[in-house]
């Protein structure tokens, strides 16, 4: 049986000041009582029956599950408890001060006792369940929205994946044609990057230096297909290295850069990737010398950065943004801002 001994802490201490505060009750209403008398017999009281109830509930699978018990368990055990815990409270606190409740009070005393004892220990018994409940429900809550995040994250990745291979697979054809010596060198390249590809889809975040390692395979994939087209410069600063970002982030970014940049112009050109540190955050810089473009003519939203907007805002929510910026002619910079962690 584990117990949450920070929890079981906290509800002590919510104990206690319940205790605490009906003791000030009763000495408002016999202010010529020593005050002494009345804490005692509450925490007396009070303490016991949460030890009961709190600790007892763990006895229970179903409380561990949702909270509190299930079925007639869910009634007996505040029933018990409140009933023990002021039998064995008021005997503890008789024998503190020397004398006994039961020996020196009339019934209806005893009775007036007892019912007090058990409007207050009902009260303060749901507040405990009310707050169980709704963190138990809190906790389901965060649980389903974070594998939906997970889930959805899942499908973004599967949806790039394909994307990037059937072009690769579609240029791979071609060249066993026409080139076989490069559709080797390419394949070589497909079997690297896939690998690398395969181990990184083991977890949904990875270091920014293994994310890099990724996009070296791709680029150089891509510079089989094009030759002396295209170059790349990678700009990782080693104090960025084990910073942790998803998964797959950067490669949509590039192949746009390489689909709607370089490969529109006749003579190519370079892609640059490059981390930033910018007080808390972390920018990624994905640029080119491509063919650009303005408001009009703009595939705004390309596959890859929509992806790559999705994913940020699953994961980051306002935490994360991106930036893009083109001049036709000269090339596209997409900026992603990120927290550092």
């Amino acid at each position: 049986m584990k117990i949450d001994w920070l929890d079981k802490l906290r509800h002590f201490l919510q104990a206690t000041a319940f205790c605490l505060a009906i003791a000030g009750l009763h000495l408002a209403f016999k202010p010529n009582m020593s005050y002494d008398i009345p804490l005692v017999y509450s925490l007396s009281i009070g303490l016991t029956s949460w030890l009961i109830i709190d600790f007892g509930a763990q006895l229970f699978t179903s409380a561990r599950e949702s909270g509190w018990p299930q079925g007639i368990w869910g009634k007996l055990l505040p029933i018990t408890g409140i009933g023990l815990g002021y039998a064995i409270g008021t005997s503890i606190a008789d024998w503190w001060f020397g004398w006994s409740t039961w020996a020196g009070a009339s019934r209806q005393q005893l009775f007036l006792s007892a019912l007090i004892s058990a409007v207050i220990g009902t009260i303060v018994t749901y507040y405990f369940y009310s707050r169980g409940k709704s963190e138990h429900l809190e906790k389901k809550v965060n649980e389903a929205t974070r594998l939906a995040t997970e889930a959805r994250l899942k499908l973004l990745e599967t949806q790039l994946e394909p994307h990037m291979l059937f072009n690769t697979l579609a240029n791979l054809r071609v060249l066993i044609g026409t080139d076989p010596q490069r559709a080797q060198d390419m394949l070589d390249r497909v079997v690297a990057y896939l690998r690398a590809t395969l181990s990184a889809s083991r977890a949904s975040n990875h270091p920014l230096a293994r994310e890099f390692d990724r996009l070296r395979d791709y680029l150089e994939l891509m510079s089989v297909r094009m030759g002396p087209r295209m170059h790349y410069v990678l700009d990782l600063p080693p104090d960025l290295a084990e910073q942790s970002v998803p998964t797959l982030l950067l490669q949509p970014l590039v192949e746009n850069s390489i689909k709607h940049g370089l490969e529109p112009k006749v003579e190519g050109g370079t892609i640059t990737v490059r981390a930033l540190r910018d007080g808390q955050r972390l920018t990624l810089q994905v640029s080119d010398t491509g063919v650009g473009f303005d408001d009009d003519t703009a595939l705004a939203d390309g596959f890859g950065l929509a992806q790559v907007r999705e994913r940020l805002s699953a994961v980051y929510a306002e935490r994360g943004s991106v930036e893009q910026t083109s001049t036709p002619g000269q090339g596209t910079t997409i900026l992603l801002h990120l927290p550092l962690t």
